[in-house]
């Protein structure tokens, strides 16, 4: 073991001195230094856009800093790649997963690491440290599985299997609650637990102050590319790392006031969805919607919650039921195309920002227009004026602080929360009559959370009417009217605000009606 000189201190897994790194205009490091000791899991916190992801991809290699020095275990280090990485013993499991979905556990967990040419004997060895690290760790999840088909929490075990076949013993994970249902979150830290138990260095990326709390040794706060705050979890609160994130305080309970419900602006009777293969992805879904009223719809992820959005703006029919949106009538034989549900009156921010949200080809000003590009306001007699969409984004993105302020960049450029608000800008900004909002806030951080929030609250206080589709209950409660929970595609239980709890919202969750209504 690598040992400083003074007293034979043992030195941190990961040093870093001065790490500076620009992206043209954009300065997203500025001079980061941070010691990240063994065996421990320290949190990097810090708003959207504050370097936190930047800086680890430099760790990792994905990017190579201007300027600074990488010590790991005490030895400088240069890293121009992830093989160079991964070969010093970093191992990184990302927001969006770097899987190969039609391939199995074990064929992922072997790409890269195969063992020779003869496949079947490196394969028997990888499957066997597999069923090893899933005892170990509890990690299990079938080798021969497809990929594609294993619910979100298993495939996130499947990278950090890959990062733990591979040697790491200092394990990045960015934003890794992000898709996660709070039982998926509770063994993923379970799992992270153990891993510290035996040694693992962990840095865990996250904007949830309470994931922060919860499992973290020490936590390093960023603002604007720097380091603005070290402290240690225990010596430290919530609300003193989101005033350090942001740069001021931040309120955590949402102002509802008192409203009357108006005019029915939708409605769903017995409304099914059948999939290509026949098989019911919702059941006989009984719903209402009035202006004037959040109401929130609380589930396990897979539930039928995606399905339920989808049929709502018009992205697929309902098989069987009656709907009516905004006084337009929906069955089989009379669907509505997104682009009529949106002239009525209809904002969709979609669960999946890089499947429905954006392309990440566009420009940020491209995508700020996506689903609306034929609207007057933004067409000439003949073409888009870019110019003009130019400068509606450069506002949006002001309004919204979506960052950096650079409506010509790629929108694939920008962080996965400015992605986020970058949508959120484009369909509230509109003054929508109803909003859906699937997982309106995924991946947003303490500061633009509140703000979400308050647009919410505004439209409905306004008149609109939102169903926002949320895994996170502590929204729900916070927000709703009314609250509608999903099993299996039904909706098997609806239940006011005012009367709502986690604890009995998790029993609908799972379907065990008789002790919720207890």
């Amino acid at each position: 073991m690598t040992t400083d000189k003074p007293g034979g201190q043992v030195p941190p897994a990961i040093e870093l001195r001065g790490i500076d790194k620009r992206f043209g205009a954009v300065h997203a490091n500025r001079a980061v230094s941070m010691r990240i000791p063994r065996g421990k899991i320290t949190g990097i916190v810090g708003e959207n856009g504050a370097g936190k992801s930047t800086l680890m991809s430099i760790v990792y290699g994905f990017y190579r800093a201007d300027a600074g020095e990488i010590l790991i275990h005490g030895r400088k280090t240069e890293i121009a790649n992830s093989a160079q990485a991964i070969a010093a013993g970093i191992g990184m499991v990302h927001q969006h997963f770097m899987l190969v979905e039609t391939f199995s556990v074990l064929e992922n967990v072997m790409l890269g690491v195969e063992g020779g040419a003869l496949l079947k004997q490196g394969a028997a060895k990888m499957r066997a440290e597999i069923e090893r690290l899933g005892q170990e760790y509890g990690l299990r999840v079938d080798p021969d599985a497809i990929v594609g088909g294993l619910p979100v929490g298993d495939q996130q075990r499947v990278e950090i299997l890959k990062a733990l076949c591979r040697g790491a013993d200092v394990l990045v994970l960015d934003e890794p609650t992000g898709v996660l249902t709070p039982h998926e979150t509770d063994q993923l830290f379970r799992i992270l637990a153990m891993l510290r138990e035996r040694g693992t260095t962990i840095v865990l990326i996250t904007h949830k102050l309470r994931e922060i709390m919860a499992v973290t040794d020490q936590v390093y706060v960023m603002r604007g590319g720097e380091v603005v705050a070290e402290r240690k979890t225990a010596a430290t609160s919530a609300e003193e790392l989101a005033e350090l994130m942001v740069g001021r305080k931040v309120r955590f309970a949402v102002e509802k006031a008192a409203r009357s419900v108006g005019s029915m602006l939708i409605e769903a009777q017995g409304v099914s969805l059948r999939d290509e293969r026949g098989l019911r992805l919702l059941d006989r879904i009984d719903l209402s919607l009035r202006s004037g009223e959040i109401v929130g719809i609380a589930g396990v992820s897979g539930n039928g919650q995606s399905a339920l959005l989808e049929v709502l703006s018009g992205i697929r029919a309902p098989t069987e039921g009656r709907l009516v949106v905004l006084g337009r009538e929906i069955d089989a034989s009379k669907p509505c195309h997104p682009s009529e549900m949106r002239a009525l009156g209809l904002a969709h921010v979609p669960e999946d920002r890089h499947r429905l949200g954006l392309v990440g080809g566009f420009s940020a000003a491209q995508s700020s227009i996506l689903g609306y590009q034929r609207d007057p306001a933004y067409c000439g007699r003949v073409l888009i004026d870019n110019a003009d969409v130019t400068r509606r984004a450069a506002d949006l993105m002001e309004r919204y602080d979506v960052r950096p302020r650079a409506p010509e960049l790629r929108s694939a450029a920008f962080s996965g929360g400015n992605q986020q608000k970058l949508i959120l800008a484009r369909e509230i900004a509109r003054g929508p009559r109803v909003l859906l909002a699937g997982q309106p806030t995924r991946g947003l951080d303490i500061g633009a959370i509140e703000f979400v929030h308050r647009q919410l609250m505004t439209l409905r206080n306004q008149g609109a009417g939102v169903i926002l589709v949320s895994a996170e209950l502590d929204e729900i409660l916070s927000l709703s009217d009314r609250i509608l929970v999903m099993f299996e595609g039904r909706i098997v239980g609806e239940v006011p605000a005012s009367e709502a709890d986690e604890r009995r919202l998790g029993l609908l969750m799972a379907n065990v009606r008789s002790e919720a209504a207890a």
